[in-house]
């Protein structure tokens, strides 16, 4: 059990660093759940246009965490290292990068729109208008391409942030950007304070405003000077006692962030680096990307049995993302500490603590998931939709409740794997893994049998067990304990 169970300054780091993200997450993921409860209370098919737009985005947002990633296992260990200039190289990189997949993401959307949505339009249920829910949901989509720059940007900056132990900023970021979209939201939906009522379209202009909030608030941050101690200079790596007079002195300085200043000085990103990267981030970028795509097909299976059918898994994920932050925000924590650990070199060290941030997760995935089981099921009430939508919603909010300690533990289990540079290996454990085996389940038990939407659905998040088993064989075997900026 020793090696399970961690003592209390093993937690306090972990909180110290979870913690923030959690919070940053549960107020978005709250207020998100206020917006789309707003929206819901519209209509159903304005409900299920967002519903579906936001599925096609979500590919998008995917492909920027994928892509962010790969440079940000070298950021975290270029910093465990307190090489500055390596973290300021992979900053760069990650900023020309999301920027790229913005252009093509925006081009897509524009081109492809129509047929894109209306893979998800399928008659088979008693609710619903289908050609009313594609208007809504291109009049969301214009607007919400607005916003993909901000966000682009803002995950740039705010990853090199956490990866390097700013997690607050972030977090204070968010929680101001989510409180102004939340009352955008309530004064552009309804049309409040004298504005029209814009309905889908003031939800799409609230999240864009939201999104440049939050992307001022964490570039300013960044490039501001900040009152530092020598200390902090010293253990930033950019001083030492024998050469900074500030540390002679015992003076407080005003300085910023040692690898921000001079990001702009020039674009240019190390070839090597950029060649490590690619190799190493390709995999991971490629994985977010089908994961998401693999997940949107997933639930454009599931569609094939009725509008009803998005309506109610849209209610079902809104309350289970608010539930979801703790594993969430652990497997960041995995990520951060676990890497920072494998740059310095401490390969046993993280080994031990990975398997105590896995164990932490599971554990209180078996807590939050049976409380959400009993509770989440009444969250449909609030909503303006069918009996027939909101009964679908509660079952499949418990098949989510029941499933979170098996997600609790495969996504602590990916980040750890990740967090060492085995970017192939975490390929072959999520997206070939559900492109191969749950995509395919979905689509045979959607298309060929009589099977209940629910037990269709409840299978399709228990088959991930599988993973279980090659993750736990993965953990054992070590092969993930990399260090991998030794030469950079």
């Amino acid at each position: 059990m020793r090696k399970l169970i961690g003592n209390k300054e093993f937690y306090k780091r972990v909180l110290a660093i979870s913690l923030p993200i959690m919070l940053q997450n549960g107020i978005s993921n709250f207020v998100s759940m206020l917006d789309n409860i707003m929206v819901g209370r519209v209509g159903t098919e304005q409900m299920s246009g967002v519903s579906i737009v936001n599925q096609l985005i979500f590919i998008f947002y995917l492909c920027i965490f994928g892509a962010i990633s790969g440079a940000g296992i070298f950021t975290a260990q270029f910093y465990g290292q307190k090489n500055m200039k390596g973290v300021r190289d992979t900053l760069r990189f990650k900023l020309i990068i999301c920027l790229v997949i913005t252009a093509i993401a925006v081009t897509i959307m524009v081109v492809f729109q129509d047929p894109l949505i209306s893979l998800y339009l399928h008659d088979g249920s008693a609710t619903g208008d289908l050609a009313a829910t594609l208007r809504y949901g291109k009049d969301y989509l214009w607007i919400m391409m607005i916003g993909l720059v901000p966000f682009a940007v803002e995950q740039s900056y705010s990853s090199t942030l956490r990866e390097t132990g700013q997690t607050v900023v972030p977090m204070r970021a968010s929680i101001i950007a989510v409180f102004v979209n939340l009352v955008l939201n309530y004064i552009l939906i309804y049309g409040k304070l004298g504005m029209p009522v814009l309905g889908v379209q003031g939800a799409a202009v609230a999240t864009v405003i939201s999104r440049f909030v939050q992307v001022s608030i964490v570039i300013s941050w960044a490039h501001s000077a900040h009152r530092v101690k020598d200390a902090e200079l010293v253990e930033a790596g950019v001083a030492t006692p024998a050469t900074s007079e500030a540390v002679l002195s015992g003076a407080v300085v005003k300085r910023k962030l040692p690898y921000i200043e001079g990001t702009y000085e020039s674009l240019r990103v190390p070839f090597d680096l950029v060649r490590k990267i690619a190799i190493m981030g390709l995999p991971l970028l490629i994985n977010e990307g089908l994961w998401a795509a693999g997940i949107a097909t997933q639930t454009q299976c599931y569609s094939n049995r009725g509008l009803s059918v998005i309506a109610g898994l849209n209610i079902s994920s809104t309350i289970t993302n608010v539930f979801n932050i703790v594993f969430i925000a652990l497997g960041d924590a995995v990520a951060i500490i676990v890497g920072q650990q494998l740059g310095s070199g401490e390969h046993e060290k993280a080994r031990d603590t990975a398997y105590k941030i896995i164990t932490f997760s599971v554990s209180t995935c078996v807590v939050i998931g049976s409380i959400l089981f009993f509770v989440g099921p009444f969250f449909p009430d609030i909503y303006n939709t069918s009996d027939e939508v909101r009964d679908l919603a509660g079952n499949f909010i418990r098949c989510a409740a029941v499933c979170m300690p098996l997600h609790g533990y495969l996504h602590s289990t990916y980040f750890t794997l990740r967090s060492g540079g085995k970017t192939v290996i975490t390929f072959l454990f999520d997206s070939f893994f559900l492109w191969v085996v749950a995509v395919p389940l979905a689509y045979v038990l959607t298309h060929f049998t009589s099977m209940n939407i629910v037990w269709i659905y409840l299978s399709c998040l228990l088959i991930e067990g599988i993973k279980v088993i090659i993750g736990t064989i993965l953990l054992r075997s070590g092969v993930w304990m990399n260090t991998i900026v030794d030469d950079v």
